[in-house]
């Protein structure tokens, strides 16, 4: 039987509604401040919600030079951002960054508003020429780890993952596989969302959006039975995993650890999720790091506040727990849905919190539906850490991705 190596979390990183730095987005998410705002641009647009997430604060001119953004729309920036803040927290040397045993994935399924400006350029000047060599890279999919690889050097694996909103959490959970078959020693993975009007007017035109633009700080209510719908946000969030044996020999700070990863699809229907697949693959993430269920402390919710998906979650949680719910949250209730980052975002959440001390609130839950009846919610910022953590998430198509992670006294 193949030993598996352990995957140790060195480094995070995170552009977010909540903050452009680790201790910021911490501070936030202990005093239960949302980033949520109404976007006054998206109203006379025609747009059915004008909510979303805002960024403050990030200016990518102080980051990367003219040139090395040519290629790069903001979310990547933003990727690149967070990386270094990670690989700094890590204390990674350029000459392991810069190494075969080094990879970089991450979850990013859109690059939208650079395929909207080309085509544009095109029908304002009637010529493709001027339409720029820079494009062709931004537009693309995978263009967060193209220009990240370019940027930072890594010569190990090199790819984006595409899964909808699970594909930040898929990202990290391939990357720590990769380090536990012994494939690379270290993987920069994570996740990364564009935040702009245009990625999401198809999106607002589902009907799927909160409507509560009066109060915007209150509009995502996961779990909570007066919910009406999920608020958009984007960012980036980074996550510097190691080999342990190798992190702990070069002196690390170990701030936890990527026990196990599982995964799951519904097989059913593109947008309304099932009642078993989120199950499958929590009970998957359970059994590989040979835990019971009850040995989880603290589940990290995906909740996005929608009707459908919330009733969904809360029914599989009952499946997976019975009688015996950890405790429960979504940190959505501040960020909005991050839609790709999401999965990645909850890795970077849960790992300041258990480094600060700290539980973040299921915020502007008032009284749960009968789905969420049982479940644990945490309606106030609870002063201690998570030991050991479900990370759930899931996106449309019935894709889903489940982490446990442990910040045990040993790290």
């Amino acid at each position: 039987m193949t030993t598996l190596n352990r995957v140790a979390i060195t480094g995070i990183g995170i552009i977010s509604c909540l903050g452009c730095d680790v201790d910021s987005v911490s501070d936030a998410l202990r005093q239960g401040r949302s980033g949520i705002v109404v976007d006054e641009e998206r109203k006379s647009l025609g747009f059915r919600s004008a909510l979303t997430g805002r960024i403050d604060g990030f200016d990518g001119k102080k980051v990367l030079s003219r040139k090395e953004r040519k290629s790069m729309p903001e979310f990547a920036v933003q990727a690149y951002a967070a990386s270094r803040q990670a690989l700094d927290m890590a204390a990674l040397d350029e000459t392991l960054v810069r190494s075969e045993d080094t990879g970089l994935i991450f979850g990013c399924d859109s690059s939208c508003l650079a395929a909207i400006e080309q085509v544009d350029l095109l029908r304002e000047r009637q010529e493709t020429k001027s339409i720029g060599s820079g494009q062709i890279f931004r537009s693309m999919t995978s263009c967060v780890t193209m220009n990240l690889n370019t940027l930072l050097g890594t010569k190990g694996a090199c790819w984006s993952l595409s899964s909808a909103c699970s594909s930040g959490g898929h990202a990290i959970g391939q990357a720590a596989d990769l380090i536990a078959l012994g494939r690379q020693k270290r993987v920069i993975c994570g996740g990364a969302q564009e935040i702009n009007w245009q990625s999401m007017c198809s999106f607002d035109g589902l009907g799927a959006f909160s409507v509560r633009e009066d109060e915007p700080s209150a509009a995502s209510r996961p779990f909570s039975a007066d919910r009406d719908g999920l608020v958009p946000s984007g960012g980036a969030a980074a996550v510097v995993l190691e080999n342990y044996d190798d992190a702990l020999q070069r002196g690390a700070t170990i701030l936890g650890e990527v026990v196990s990863y599982g995964f799951s699809s519904d097989g059913e229907n593109l947008s309304v999720p099932s009642r078993g697949g989120l199950q499958r693959a929590m009970l998957q993430a359970l059994q590989r790091a040979n835990l019971q269920p009850q040995q989880i402390d603290y589940l990290c919710a995906h909740a996005t506040s929608t009707p459908a998906g919330d009733v969904a979650e809360a029914e599989n949680i009952k499946a997976v727990f019975g009688e015996n719910s950890p405790l429960v949250s979504s940190l959505k209730s501040m960020t909005g849905h991050e839609l790709w980052m999401s999965g990645a975002a909850q890795v970077v959440y849960c790992t300041l919190m258990a480094r600060d001390g700290f539980i973040a609130a299921n915020i502007n839950f008032k009284e749960p539906d009968e789905a969420a009846r049982g479940l644990r919610i945490v309606t106030q910022t609870l002063p201690h850490p998570p030991k050991t953590v479900l990370c759930n998430s899931a996106g449309f198509g019935g894709t889903n991705a489940c982490l446990v992670l442990d910040f045990g006294e040993s790290h």
